[in-house]
């Protein structure tokens, strides 16, 4: 019980932690056996951004339209080497401590390593625009180090 509560404390202190853009730059770990002759790819980094669709103050959530407005005129433009939109159900505890289920969007883009730091101010534009626009607490934001093959 005391690891689950440590886990969940480092998970939790983790979500508003900084993220390290220099160790981005050094692609992903080699997998166990695997020689350089049998990675395929370069480095690139996976950005995913949780988007929420409901109004914490009770307003109308954010509709698929407006959604879509919005990667269109503010994520196209930053992102125009390709992104994936998926549909999802999430939960979250609020600010008063109040479990929420709601309608959301997940975000993903990759973009080489090497341009980890400069991508850095587009995303956070990106989750600042989204929070202030529709009235959101939070936009969830995961990094990581991958390799791609276009």
């Amino acid at each position: 019980m005391r690891v689950a509560l440590a886990a969940a404390a480092v998970l939790a202190a983790s979500v508003s932690a900084p993220v390290a853009y220099a160790s981005l730059d050094e692609g992903p770990a080699p997998r166990a056996g695997a020689s350089a002759a049998t990675e395929r790819g370069k480095a690139y980094v996976e950005t995913r951004l949780f988007f929420g669709t409901d109004d914490p103050d009770g307003g109308p959530p954010v509709t698929d339209r407006q959604f879509r407005a919005f990667v269109d005129r503010h994520v196209t433009p930053r992102f125009p080497a390709g992104l994936t939109i998926q549909d999802g159900r999430g939960q979250w505890r609020d600010k008063r401590g109040v479990i929420e289920r709601e309608r959301s969007y997940e975000l993903t883009v990759f973009y080489p390593s090497s341009e980890a730091a400069s991508q850095d101010a587009d995303i956070q534009r990106v989750r600042a625009l989204y929070q202030r626009l529709y009235n959101q607490e939070s936009v969830l934001r995961t990094d990581e180090r991958t390799r791609a093959d276009f």
